[in-house]
C-alpha cells in the first residue's frame, strides 16, 4: 500500500522546532516510499486558532523546503486542508456513533462509551502498547457547543485521508488508545503508529521558548540556512546506522525510515546546529552565497559586481557560521573603520612610539611589491630595524584596518583591500594615537 502521511498542527502558535521535525520526518518518508504527504490545519479550537499562526507555520515548512501534495478543491494542492471547514463531518460521524449505541449524551455533549477490555497496538518506535481500558473514562467526543474534539476529529481525518502511517511526538502515546477505540468503533483499521522522542533542551527540560527561538522562522533570522536545520532535525531522535552527519535532502530521503527513531529523548545543542550551518555554507557556491545575503537584506554592498568577491568569500568562509556573521567580516574590504576596539587599542596601542611605527609602516608600504610575501616580508625588516617584535606591527596593521583584534589572514587582507587603502587606514589610526 502507497503510504499516506500527514502533519497536522495546531494553529495556536508559531511552527516550534519539535512540530518542525515531527513534519520532517512524515514528509522523509513519503518521499522516501513514493508516497502522499498532506498538510492539515487542525483549528477546531476557535478561541485560540489565529490566522498569524497559520501562516507562520506554512513560512515555515515552505523555509525549510517540506512541501505537500494535496488539499481541498477549494484552494488546490497549495493550500492545506483546514478542520473548521469539516465541521459538519466530525457532527455527522458523533451521531453516527449515537444512534449504533457507542456514545452517549451528557448536558449537552456526546461522549464515546469505553468498552470495557484491554487496547492494545504495536508502536513503530517502542513496540507493543498495551492499555486498560478501565483506567479510560468516557471521553467527549463532541462537546456542548458542537464542535469536536481533538479524538474525533483526527480519527475522522485520518480515515477520510486515508492514512496508513501516524508519526508524532511521544506526548501523543496516552492519545493513542483512544483513537484505536475509535477506529474500531467506525469498523476501521488504525494506521501504523510511531511515537517519536520529544526534544529536550541541554537541561534535559522539554525545549521551550526559554531555551531560545520560539518557531522556525526565528532561526533564518539569526543566519541559519534551511540545509543546515533540515539536516540537524532530521537527525534528532533519528539515526542513519553510520558515523556519517552531513547529508543533503536527497540523501535524507533514501536512507529515512522509522527503525532508525530512537526511543530515547534528543538534545537540542545549538552548538552542534551552529556546526551544521556552517558546513552547509561552507558546501555552498559563491553565487549562492552572495544571492542568500541578498535576499535576507544582509548585503549592504555590491559584492557581486566585485572583482575580489571570490578571494574575500574564500578569506571569510571559514569564520562565517551563519549568514548573519558576514557583513561585519565585510565591513572592512568596503569601508574605514568607524571607530577602534577600546580594549584592542589598550592592549596592543599602548607603548610609546607605536605612531611613528605606523607611520614609517606605511612609508615602506609605499614602495613594496604588493603581494602576500612582500608585505609580510617588508613589515618584519622594518620591525627587526625598530627591534620590535612583528606582533606590533602585525597588532597594530590589523586594527588599522579594521577596527578590530581580530580579523582573517591579515596579509591576505592587505592584498584584497590594496595599497592605498592599508596606507590611509594606517595613517589615520596613526593620528588618533
Amino acid at each position: 500500500m502507497t503510504p499516506r502521511l500527514r502533519f497536522a498542527p495546531s494553529p495556536t502558535g508559531y511552527l516550534h522546532v519539535g512540530g518542525a521535525r515531527t513534519a520532517l520526518f512524515n514528509w522523509l518518508y513519503a518521499r522516501r516510499h513514493g508516497g502522499t504527504f498532506i498538510l492539515r490545519i487542525e483549528d477546531t479550537d476557535v478561541a485560540r486558532s489565529q490566522e498569524e499562526m497559520v501562516t507562520g507555520i506554512l513560512d515555515g515548512l515552505r523555509w525549510l523546503g517540506i512541501d505537500w501534495d494535496e488539499g481541498p478543491e477549494i484552494g488546490g494542492p497549495h493550500a492545506p486542508y483546514f478542520q473548521s471547514e469539516r465541521l459538519d463531518r466530525y457532527r455527522a460521524a458523533a451521531k453516527q456513533l449515537l444512534d449504533s449505541g457507542q456514545a452517549f449524551e451528557d448536558e449537552g455533549a456526546i461522549r464515546f462509551k469505553v468498552p470495557p477490555g484491554k487496547t492494545a497496538f504495536t508502536d513503530s518506535v517502542h513496540g507493543p502498547i498495551e492499555f486498560d481500558n478501565g483506567h479510560i473514562e468516557s471521553f467527549v467526543i463532541l462537546r456542548s457547543d458542537t464542535h469536536p474534539t481533538y479524538h474525533l476529529s483526527v480519527v475522522v481525518d485520518d480515515i477520510d485521508m486515508a492514512i496508513t502511517h501516524v508519526v508524532r511526538g511521544d506526548d501523543h502515546i496516552s492519545n493513542t488508545p483512544k483513537q484505536v477505540l475509535l477506529y474500531s468503533a467506525f469498523g476501521q483499521t488504525p494506521p501504523s503508529f510511531a511515537h517519536v522522542p520529544l526534544i529536550m533542551g541541554p537541561d534535559k527540560q522539554r525545549l521551550s521558548k526559554r531555551h531560545g527561538a520560539t518557531s522556525v522562522m526565528e532561526y533564518e533570522q539569526q543566519g541559519y540556512i534551511p540545509e543546515a536545520m533540515f539536516n540537524f532535525l532530521a537527525l534528532l531522535g533519528w539515526g542513519t546506522g553510520s558515523n556519517d552527519e552531513l547529508f543533503t535532502r536527497e540523501e535524507l530521503i533514501q536512507r529515512f525510515n522509522l527503525e532508525g527513531i530512537s526511543g530515547g529523548n534528543a538534545v537540542f545543542n545549538t552548538e552542534k546546529l551552529d556546526w551544521f550551518n556552517h558546513q552547509h555554507l561552507m558546501r555552498l557556491a559563491d553565487e549562492e552565497i552572495l544571492a542568500r545575503l541578498r535576499d535576507s537584506g544582509l548585503g549592504a554592498w555590491d559584492l557581486g559586481a566585485d572583482q575580489r568577491s571570490g578571494k574575500i568569500l574564500e578569506l571569510l568562509r571559514p569564520r562565517c557560521r551563519k549568514l548573519t556573521d558576514y557583513p561585519e567580516q565585510l565591513r572592512p574590504f568596503f569601508e574605514d573603520p568607524e571607530s577602534y576596539d577600546a580594549e584592542a587599542v589598550k592592549k596592543h596601542l599602548s607603548m610609546p612610539g607605536t605612531k611613528e611605527h605606523l607611520l614609517a609602516l606605511k612609508e615602506t608600504y609605499s614602495a613594496v611589491q604588493w603581494t602576500e610575501a612582500e608585505i609580510e616580508k617588508a613589515l618584519r625588516a622594518l620591525a627587526d630595524a625598530r627591534t620590535l617584535k612583528a606582533g606590533v606591527l602585525i597588532h597594530g596593521t590589523r586594527i588599522a584596518v579594521t577596527g578590530r583584534m581580530v580579523s582573517p589572514g591579515l596579509f591576505e587582507m592587505l592584498v584584497l583591500l590594496g595599497r592605498e587603502t592599508v596606507m590611509r587606514r594606517l595613517d589615520r589610526l596613526a593620528h588618533t594615537l
